[in-house]
């Protein structure tokens, strides 16, 4: 089983943003990250698309789930501070090639190492 992890696209800076930090939305340089996205997974063999419930991940993902035919599933198991454990639990339970768009502490936590906002690293289970 193949998983495409997506960090969702910039959303600036959290120290700049008022308010809940969920609501902080995709900026300008994040939408133009998304197209890329988009076509990079265009043709991709996946079956579903899930999301932490973040506004700048669903952001994220929700063009290529037009341009393939789906929704966007969000999770909580995909939130920030939600762990690989969780990630993994439900990446296993969904059972089938798919896209998840989380964030980079899950990223780190699965590969020590950062990984660019935008950016697309498959896991294989």
């Amino acid at each position: 089983m193949k998983v495409y992890l997506v960090r969702h696209a910039s959303a600036g800076k959290r120290s700049e943003w008022e308010g809940d930090d969920r609501l902080r939305p995709l900026d300008r340089r994040g939408f133009e990250q998304v197209e890329r996205i988009v076509e990079e997974l265009r043709e991709a063999a996946f079956e579903r698309i899930l999301s932490s419930p973040y506004v700048r991940c669903v952001q994220t993902v929700e063009p290529l789930a037009d341009v393939r035919g789906l929704t966007v599933e969000v999770e909580d198991a995909l939130a920030e501070g939600a762990g690989a454990d969780a990630a993994l639990a439900l990446f296993r339970r969904v059972g089938t090639d798919l896209v998840a768009c989380v964030h980079g502490d899950l990223l780190w936590e699965l590969f020590g190492e950062k990984r660019k906002k935008g950016s697309t690293t498959a896991l294989e289970l």
